[in-house]
């Protein structure tokens, strides 16, 4: 097995950071150029990243997410953001209109773009032996957040990414079994047990943050009312289309 599929088969996420550690700036613009580097549609490259350096606001992150607070204690906290006002300054640049938020289609590639963009420096950070926890949650703050970064129309906050020096080591994470995941020119159903054999693997996998089985959390989480930015987002767009 080469380098890069023993890096990517053994990617796991870290929580716990040694606070004392500090990422040397060349580091964090390898992660950066990394990020920067993952395909994009067209090369639009429809995200902007914001390296989160101020303590307060990084406070501020853990006081409406204090199930992170990772978010303040790693060495460094990324928030990805989806980015449609760039094309909005472009749109303006040529006198043409913009109707961006006509349609779903350039929310979908913000965010497919920013969570390349993601993946590439989770990858980075993982081959300069650091580590790192993706932070979705921050989208129920979503309006919050943009108030605190004073983000312009056409931005939208996606995901964090806290990077560090783990000092907790962690367990590689089971997957769903390949036969409810992969497929081969067609669908094929399958069988429910599927599902309950993994809820039976993540139990025995016993990760302490993990109070329900797999199957039960997002039974829980698809029948509850949504919170999300993106939802926001969507809702506006309904508000717009009347």
């Amino acid at each position: 097995m080469n380098e890069t599929m023993n890096l990517l088969l053994n990617r796991r996420t870290y929580r716990d950071f040694d606070e004392n550690y500090t990422l040397q700036e060349e580091e964090l613009q390898q992660i950066l150029t990394a990020a920067r580097q993952a395909p994009s549609w067209m090369n639009g490259q429809f995200y902007s990243i914001f390296v989160i350096q101020d303590k307060e606001t990084r406070k501020q992150l853990v006081d409406w997410n204090p199930g992170n607070p990772h978010m303040l204690k790693s060495s460094v906290f990324l928030i990805f953001v989806g980015d449609l006002h760039r094309t909005q300054l472009v749109s303006e640049a040529y006198g043409t209109e913009n109707v961006t938020g006509e349609s779903i289609e350039p929310i979908l590639v913000a965010t497919t773009d920013a969570s390349l963009a993601l993946e590439n420096a989770v990858i980075a950070a993982d081959s300069l032996g650091l580590g790192s926890v993706v932070v979705g949650s921050i989208r129920k703050h979503g309006k919050e957040i943009s108030e605190l970064l004073a983000l312009p129309e056409g931005m939208f906050p996606l995901f964090g990414l806290s990077i560090g020096k783990p000092v907790v080591e962690m367990k590689v994470k089971p997957r769903l079994p390949e036969q409810a995941v992969v497929y081969y020119d067609k669908f094929t159903p399958y069988d429910f047990s599927l599902i309950e054999e993994y809820d039976d693997t993540m139990e025995k996998f016993a990760e302490a943050r993990e109070t329900k089985k797999w199957s039960i959390k997002f039974r829980d989480y698809f029948s509850a009312q949504p919170t999300m930015i993106i939802d926001q987002l969507l809702e506006m767009k309904k508000l717009f289309h009347r």
